[in-house]
């Protein structure tokens, strides 16, 4: 990936808003090879990350007072904040509306949805007129049963009509900082983002691009580090268990969602007295007030010290 990004390092001219056809084809041969879902490449929109475009899309889908965005009751923040920038209504969690995010796995909980649920998402949102969008960063980072992509043909039945799903290689490929996601799903409703993310100058630089293709046609990285995670998940679950906590959440994701049912800031502060940061729970939301966020993405040795530092001092 590094040198992919090197070698296009010599690129002054402005690149394409849909990218190089070379990414288009990554991201497709991604989609299949991995989470067996078919696309076509005029179904592919590059974005400079996907925090961007959430906080984005309300106000480029052209959304006011008027429209309703809904979200997980335990989700990422920026969710919210995207629907306030357009300002629209948020509605109730899990209901009809005109913008339904999804996040499977998800962040902070690391909870998996079932083709079941997922299924019914897109079917109640049809039904009212609206657009699902499902925030998939995570969806490679599966310990138990494989998550499931919303545009899987068991949820959608090969039409993705009203559906698009959210994709980056910050958590895959530890990309974060080269800030690289992709939309895919429904094609019409893509072009009509394409057009105005054109006119925006929205455009992913070339040379990021290029290592966009190593990362998507490249599987041995994100087993490897697949396998550290684990590892990790595994050392911190068993202290956290030892200190009395009690992981709600899923087998995805790169966090730990735990609870020992007090108010987040006194776990937050717990860990604090041992030299160690952990995300509160009302971060996500009302419902995450007696949770906290741990994350896995220290290293070995980091997460091998605080494991050692919440079981010498569990009480």
């Amino acid at each position: 990936m590094q040198r992919a990004l090197r070698e296009a390092a010599d690129a002054p001219g402005y690149p394409q808003t849909i990218g190089s056809s070379a990414l288009q084809e990554a991201c497709v041969g991604w989609l299949q090879r991995r989470l067996d879902v078919s696309v076509d490449t005029d179904a592919i929109l590059p974005v400079i990350g996907s925090k961007e475009f959430i906080a984005q899309l309300p106000t480029l889908l052209g959304f006011t007072s008027s429209n309703t965005v809904t979200f997980p009751e335990v989700a990422y923040p920026t969710y919210a904040v995207g629907a306030a920038i357009a300002g629209c209504r948020i509605g109730d969690a899990g209901k009809s509306a005109d913008l339904m995010w999804v996040n499977s796995p998800s962040n902070p909980t690391g909870e998996v949805l079932t083709v079941a649920a997922l299924r019914d998402a897109v079917e109640r949102t049809r039904r009212s007129g609206g657009l699902v969008v499902s925030d998939e960063c995570y969806i490679e980072l599966g310990w138990g049963d494989a998550p499931v992509s919303i545009l899987h043909s068991s949820v959608t039945e090969g039409n993705h009509a009203r559906v698009l799903a959210l994709h980056s290689l910050s958590k895959r490929s530890n990309m974060a900082g080269y800030r690289f996601g992709f939309l895919t799903g429904d094609a019409a409703v893509i072009t009509e983002l394409r057009e105005t993310r054109k006119h925006l100058g929205a455009m992913v630089p070339a040379p990021i691009q290029a290592a966009a293709v190593a990362a998507l046609t490249d599987d041995q990285h994100v087993a490897t580090q697949r396998q550290r995670y684990w590892s990790r998940r595994e050392i911190l679950l068993r202290a956290v268990t030892e200190a009395g906590f009690v992981h709600t959440g899923g087998d995805a994701g790169l966090y730990l969602w735990i609870t020992r049912d007090e108010p987040c800031w006194d776990t937050v502060r717990w860990f604090a007295e041992r030299g160690i940061v952990v995300a509160p729970g009302d971060f996500y939301g009302a419902a995450g007030a007696s949770h906290a966020r741990v994350a896995l993405t220290a290293s070995d040795d980091d997460v091998l010290e605080a494991a050692r530092r919440i079981t010498a001092r569990a009480t």
